[in-house]
């Protein structure tokens, strides 16, 4: 069974600076029947105004992975990193025993719109660790790992027993996704058009499942999705 989570649904704020949806419960949007799914915890479909941004702030034991669909994001942290991740660039950050950092919008004139993920990690107490990746050059048509527990293939490592992969897909341009029977999956579509196993999703839904076996994605524009196969 599929269970799809429409992006009208999710919970919205707008400060001006920054236009935020929330898949799950976060900040001031509070609802009980979505609180995380497994060890996912928050997807923050965010869009920040240039120049603006999330100013130093502390985080500890938790995962914390960022997506930028389109323009750049300033990053500084305490572990004495700073980049300027750019679309198509995943930026990961063990929080663990504790790190601050700042996010920002370093153009004058362009917005920036991402994605941020928080999981819960395996246990508590790791430590603080970074790490980005590159997949603005990766081919259309193919699911790509972005991050693993193991770090298999080139993905980036991380504290949770979680698969996190990409797809950029073309118009009719179909993937599959096989799950085994004690996986979860979410799957979010960051942009575009697509069927998962025939049901039709549109940019910011999203679709949970804990019970098929493989997971069809075709696409009906050109897309990107993100599918987190979770213990």
């Amino acid at each position: 069974m599929l269970t799809i989570r429409k992006a009208n649904e999710r919970g919205h704020a707008d400060h001006g600076w920054l236009d935020a949806w929330h898949s799950f419960s976060f900040a001031d949007y509070h609802d009980p029947q979505h609180m995380g799914f497994r060890s996912l915890r928050v997807i923050n479909d965010d869009t920040i105004a240039p120049g603006g941004g999330f100013g130093t702030h502390p985080h500890r034991d938790m995962e914390i992975i960022t997506y930028v669909l389109r323009g750049a994001l300033e990053h500084k942290d305490s572990m004495g990193n700073g980049r300027i991740i750019r679309h198509g660039e995943f930026q990961y950050m063990a929080a663990g025993t504790g790190v601050e950092h700042s996010e920002f919008n370093p153009l004058p004139d362009k917005s920036t719109h991402l994605l941020q993920i928080w999981m819960r990690p395996d246990r508590g107490g790791h430590e603080p660790r970074y790490a980005e990746k590159s997949f603005s050059g990766e081919a259309a048509g193919k699911l790509s790992l972005v991050a693993s527990n193991d770090g298999r293939n080139e993905s980036i490592a991380i504290n949770q027993a979680a698969d996190l992969w990409l797809a950029k897909l073309k118009t009719g341009d179909t993937v599959t996704h096989d799950l085994a029977s004690d996986r979860h999956v979410w799957l979010h579509v960051a942009e575009g058009e697509m069927e998962v196993n025939g049901m039709s999703l549109s940019s910011g839904d999203a679709v949970a499942t804990s019970d098929e076996s493989r997971l069809s994605l075709k696409a009906k524009r050109s897309s990107q999705v993100l599918l987190f196969d979770l213990s």
